[in-house]
């Protein structure tokens, strides 16, 4: 497929949006009114949720999915949007370098621009090594040039979950990964777990390269990451985390105190509602 004019600016704004002076605040979707919300509420960029959108269909967090059901999704929320969209794909659905880079290279044609891809097994929780990851990450770089699109990867590592160790052992396992990764042609990093500002700092000055860290309890304010170096800040899955958690509040309130002031205050409107489905002009 023939990247359009249009992909190919988005994937153009999208890599600008990652060395400002300010952190790119990145908002991850699971679904199309998701995403439009967020494109509407002012975000410049969105980004698909794997835990999120996996969810939503039915699956558990993971590749236990169809690869197809996920590139459907993508492609449908790639479409109502007018912003640029990357797309989680997890390890990228794949043992060979040339697996992980079909599924890139259907996701590139879904609409994508750019992706969010990891480096450990969802099954058995174990790190991919060093020069595996590495190899995929060079396919993929040579792949965004095949295609003429300045794809952005986020390269994902779990060492902080995942690798042997104490605290330390682990963030040091991270940033030696993140620079092998860094340095096969990743456009920004991403230490799955980091949120006390001292690591982040150790990290971010260990790679002097953009990274991103995840909203979670503990994550410091965006005025104080921006102090600290931190290029990209995403939702991952805590808008998935927060709509269901009001899902929770708003029912308990109906059935124990007969009471709807949690469905009805703030709420949309039907027709707001509907327009969610339709294309942005």
């Amino acid at each position: 497929m023939k990247m359009t004019n249009s992909q190919r600016e988005k994937a153009e704004a999208f890599r600008e949006l990652h060395s400002r002076n300010r952190p790119l605040i990145l908002p991850n979707a699971w679904d199309v009114p998701s995403a439009r919300i967020f494109e509407d509420e002012g975000f410049p960029a969105v980004a698909t949720s794997s835990a999120g959108l996996m969810v939503s269909l039915g699956y558990p967090d993971g590749e236990v999915i169809d690869r197809e059901d996920l590139l459907a999704a993508i492609r449908r929320i790639s479409k109502a949007l007018t912003v640029p969209l990357s797309a989680d794909i997890v390890a990228g659905f794949g043992e060979t370098p040339e697996a992980v880079v079909d599924t890139v290279k259907a996701t590139i044609n879904a609409g994508a621009i750019g992706i969010n891809i990891e480096d450990f097994v969802h099954a058995t929780k174990l790190l991919h090594s060093i020069p595996d990851q590495v190899e995929k990450l060079r396919e993929i770089k040579k792949l965004g040039s095949t295609m003429a699109i300045p794809l952005v990867i986020n390269a994902r590592t779990d060492a902080l979950r995942f690798a042997p160790g104490d605290n330390d052992q682990r963030l040091q396992e991270a940033i030696r990964r993140a620079i092998a990764y860094r340095d096969a042609g990743a456009d920004c990093v991403y230490p799955m777990g980091l949120t006390d500002a001292p690591s982040i700092k150790t990290f971010v000055e260990a790679l002097a390269f953009p990274v991103n860290v995840m909203v979670r309890k503990g994550l410091p304010p965006i005025g104080e990451l921006q102090q600290l170096g931190v290029a990209r800040v995403s939702f991952g899955p805590a808008a998935s985390y927060a709509v269901m958690g009001f899902l929770k509040r708003a029912s308990r309130e109906v059935l124990e105190n007969g009471t709807y002031a949690s469905l009805v205050d703030g709420a949309i409107s039907f027709d707001e509602l509907n327009r969610l489905a339709l294309p942005k002009s």
